[in-house]
């Protein structure tokens, strides 16, 4: 019997915030999954190594966490003012899909620099010593983000000063605006809050009736205060992430909160959509040692912030949940404004279980109505490795 060799294609390998995910300019796609579909997603999840019924995804790029199983596909923009279009796949563990639903906050900071780098940007829009404006069209939630990526000597700079709490060295600063955040998603109404509520009643079987807030910003997101469901606030990812139960119970906030926020139409549809919504909880600043640790005193922020993430609490936080998290906390009466001290505010630097991240957001309201021109932090990036993926062909 003949075997056929591994097909190769060019890729980059990027840590961007604290996620790590495959990179590809669209061009250099086999054609089959230079389109959306099932070629397109089955050459990914090949590449990450899923479905992995072991959770490691030993035999692919995959690091078998929610912050390592990415990919990312880049194309120049033929979109009034903008240079690129940027599509995420959040790729599962260990089942057979890849999440489009919503956009990664933390591989944004690793768009502007690749596209730069891939020959995606024209090249009279790049200084060769300063600062480039990289005009991003987020496509799984038809947004733009502003990428400012620092240049030296005509290249993109990736070393410097800037830390980033979850990531263990410095590098070069790159500051991220995400324009006029609140998320259109499907049957939310294009509503940053598609309840028309800054804070609901939300009822859960075996957990009982919780206050929440649910916002479509960023990326869809359900906020709980922590004290309602037992917890301080200053958890690490092994209190929640060795509990079973405590699993079970945020999986069922999240499945009912989908429902609420018009993102599902039936529960059981939860199961093939774990990259959204995301579920949070929140709780007044408090003293803790962060998974470093690093001491972050009471102090040192504004509020406290634990979010999960594919079913397991995340190390750090999402860069589209900092987003949700800017954005309500700018909107007074939402859980996580009251959670900060109440009143208008402009940014909130909030606790995680790595450490601290400052976001900012500029709301506006109007009879009741809100709108958020735009959401603001820094991230950092820099290439791991490039040239090609290998992956066996197609069946």
């Amino acid at each position: 019997m003949a075997y056929q060799p591994q097909i190769k294609i060019a890729a980059t390998y990027m840590r961007g915030g604290t996620s790590k995910g495959v990179f590809f300019r669209l061009q250099d796609l086999p054609e089959a999954a230079q389109v959306p579909g099932a070629a397109r997603d089955a050459l990914l999840m090949r590449v990450i190594g899923s479905p992995d019924p072991y959770g490691k995804q030993i035999d692919g790029m995959g690091g078998a966490t929610s912050s390592t199983s990415k990919t990312v596909i880049i194309a120049k923009s033929s979109r009034p003012d903008h240079d690129v279009d940027y599509l995420f796949g959040q790729v599962s563990i260990d089942k057979t899909f890849v999440d489009w639903s919503g956009n990664c906050g933390n591989l944004s900071a690793a768009v502007g620099p690749f596209a730069i780098s891939a020959g995606l940007v024209d090249p009279s829009r790049i200084p060769r010593d300063g600062v480039a404006t990289v005009r991003i069209w987020q496509a799984n939630i038809g947004k733009t983000i502003i990428g400012h990526v620092p240049m030296t000597n005509g290249a993109v700079q990736e070393t410097g000063d800037f830390e980033l709490d979850g990531v263990t060295f410095p590098a070069a600063e790159i500051q991220l605006e995400f324009m006029d955040p609140a998320a259109e998603e499907e049957g939310a109404g294009g509503s940053m809050f598609p309840t028309g509520n800054l804070v609901d009643d939300l009822e859960v079987p075996g957990v009982g009736t919780l206050k929440a807030t649910m916002i479509n910003a960023g990326i869809p997101t359900i906020f709980v205060d922590a004290e309602a469901i037992g917890y301080k606030g200053t958890e690490l990812q092994d209190a929640i992430n060795s509990d079973d139960k405590a699993l079970t119970m945020f999986e069922t906030i999240r499945a009912h909160g989908a429902l609420r926020m018009g993102l599902i139409s039936q529960l059981d549809e939860i199961a093939t959509r774990q990259h959204t919504p995301k579920v949070a909880f929140v709780a007044k600043p408090a003293e803790y040692v962060a998974s470093s640790g690093k001491r972050v005193g009471a102090g040192d922020v504004d509020l406290l912030v634990r979010a999960l993430s594919m079913g397991k609490l995340h190390h750090a936080m999402m860069g589209t949940a900092a987003v949700a998290i800017g954005t309500a906390a700018a909107i007074p009466g939402t859980l996580v404004n009251l959670a900060a001290g109440g009143g208008p505010r402009e940014a909130v630097r909030f606790g995680h279980p790595s450490g601290t991240l400052r976001v900012g957001a500029e709301a506006s309201g109007n009879g009741g109505e809100w709108t958020v021109t735009k959401a603001i932090m820094s991230r950092s990036a820099r290439v791991l490795m490039e040239g090609w993926v290998r992956v066996p062909p197609a069946e």
